[in-house]
Parts: C-alpha cells; structure tokens; sequence
C-alpha cells in the first residue's frame, strides 16, 4: 500500500472516484474546457477593448444591433467590436450549452461533479447575456457594466476549475496551507478586478483629476487596493519557493503568477500615468489582470486535490 507522502499508483477525484484521465469522455471534456476557458479570456479582451473605445452603445438595441444580425451599412471600428463581442459571447454561450449536453449524456464516464458544474457553468453565462443585454438597455450603467466584468471573470474561474481537475496529477504531499494561501489571494486579486472595472466604468480617473472629488475616493480604493492584492501574491510565492519537494505544476504556476504580478503593477502604473488614454496599455492592464487571477485559481485547485491525495493515502495507510 502506498505510505504517506508517496504518490500512489491510481489518482482520485474530489468525489473519491478514480479518475482515469484517458478516458475519452474526460479527454473530450477537458479539451472542450481548455477552449472555452481561451475563447473566454480572448472575449473579455474584446470586452474591455469595446469599452475603452468608447464602443459599448454603437449598437443602440440588443440583442440585433440596427434591427439586423450585421448591420453593413453602419459598419465602423465602434460598431464591429460591439457587434463581434456579442457574436463571440454568444458562441461561447452556445459551446456552454454543448458542454452541458454532452456531460449529462457521457455522466456514467465523468466525475459526479462534472455535470453538476457543467450546469453552474451554463447558469453564469446566462446570467453574463442578461447583464450584457442590460449593459445596453440601461445606457452602461455603472454597476451593470462591473457585475457584467465579474461574472465574466466567475465564468472564466469555473471553466479553469474543471478543466484543473480533469488533468492528470499525482501530488507530493508538501503543499501544506498553500491552496488556502492562493485562495486568498485570488479572492483579492478577483475584488481588486472589480475595484478596476469600477474605475473604468465611472470613469473616475478622468473625473477625479477633472476636479470631481466625490469620485477619487473610487480611484483611491483601487490604488490602494494593490497593497493588500500584491503582498498575498508574495506571500504566497516566497512560500511555494520555499517549499521543499512542491509539484513541478505548482511551481511553475508560483513563477508565472510572479511574473503576472510584475507585469500588472508595471502597466497599472503606466495606465495610471497615461490617464487611460492608451487603449491596449489599459486593454492589457485588464487581461494580465485576468491571466493572474486564472493563475492562482489553477493553483489553488492543483493544491487542494494535493492535499485530499494526501488525507486520502494518510487514512489507507492508517487502515493497513
């Protein structure tokens, strides 16, 4: 029997189940996640481009813009990256529905859970198109516009979720807190994501160096925010650095979300010396955000199934 500490010889899922990760249903489920959780990172790009382009009412009604599926005749670079964000959403959001259909349909292959958050899955993106639908209708109302910025980044985590757990891993048994570590730090590094989206959406940058007080306060939390974002990110990469043994997995999850940090902070710096008024400076500020956000999401899930490996090899050596 294996001991403690040892990786065994079958590797289970969060449902106690082995997990046979060449089985073609969880090969397919997991290529179709990996895509989906792409071509999510990929729309929220066109999102924030559509927003900082001042884009996100060039197609006045919704869900057809100009009463047409493809409004040719008032086509420009405002209205086709409008128009494309809604064409992308809603084929992600049509793959989601695939993903759903094809998990009940192969359930007895799958991990109980994947149906399950295949649904939850579904139910975000469809709670995404109503905000967006919203978006337009309510004229991008403020709060609209940053819950639309945090379900997408929910979507985009759950995706990650499932495509993390239905990869094969056998852990090492030294993460120790480290998943409960990540977890923090995504937690504020996903807030600090709102804070961002409420800066752009109010404009507060603009509105605060314009001499509209009352909205610094919008701009100054997010500043401030770094603070607490950045330290958990460090803390949590001097810890995994530190960590003897760590998966080969985490620790390259540990120097990327390292690295996304330096890059964030640098081109928030910039974004914020530039006053928003370089598009892909401020584009990329929100998808390197995204990518670091993603990071420590993998690499809490990698650390949680290391640790139930762990409690799980500890109670059959127990047992034996």
């Amino acid at each position: 029997m294996p001991e403690v500490g040892v990786a065994p010889l079958v590797e289970t899922s969060a449902a106690d189940q082995p997990l046979n990760t060449t089985e073609p249903a969880i090969a397919r489920t997991r290529w179709l996640v990996w895509k989906l959780a792409i071509a999510t990172w990929l729309l929220m790009a066109v999102g924030s481009a559509t927003r900082v382009m001042n884009a996100g009412l060039a197609c006045p009604d919704w869900p057809l813009c100009y009463g047409t599926l493809f409004p040719a005749q008032q086509m420009n670079l405002q209205v086709f990256l409008e128009w494309f964000h809604r064409l992308d959403a809603a084929l992600i959001g049509g793959f989601t529905i695939v993903l759903l259909g094809y998990t009940l349909w192969e359930r007895k292959q799958l991990p109980r859970w994947v149906p399950w958050t295949s649904a939850l899955a579904l139910g975000l993106i469809l709670i995404q198109g109503l905000l967006g639908g919203l978006t337009v209708t309510e004229m991008l109302r403020f709060d609209i516009v940053t819950a639309h910025l945090g379900t997408a980044l929910l979507f985009f985590s759950t995706l990650l979720v499932m495509g993390v757990m239905l990869r094969p891993y056998q852990g090492t048994g030294t993460v120790g807190y480290l998943p409960w570590v990540s977890l923090g730090a995504a937690v504020l590094v996903y807030l600090q994501s709102l804070s961002g989206g409420l800066v752009g959406s109010r404009w507060a940058l603009h509105q605060c160096l314009g001499g509209f007080g009352n909205l610094c306060t919008v701009m100054n939390a997010h500043l401030l925010g770094v603070v607490p974002a950045s330290v958990a990110v460090l803390v949590l990469v001097v810890l995994a650095w530190r960590t003897p043994a760590l998966h080969r997995a985490l620790r390259t999850l540990t120097n990327l979300a390292f690295g996304f940090l330096l890059l964030q902070v640098l081109l928030g710096v910039a974004t914020f010396r530039l006053h928003l008024q370089v598009e892909l400076l401020t584009v990329s500020h929100q998808m390197i955000g995204a990518c670091l956000l993603g990071t420590l999401v993998c690499f809490t899930t990698f650390g949680l199934r290391d640790r139930h490996q762990t409690r799980s090899w500890a109670e059959t050596a127990t047992e034996t």
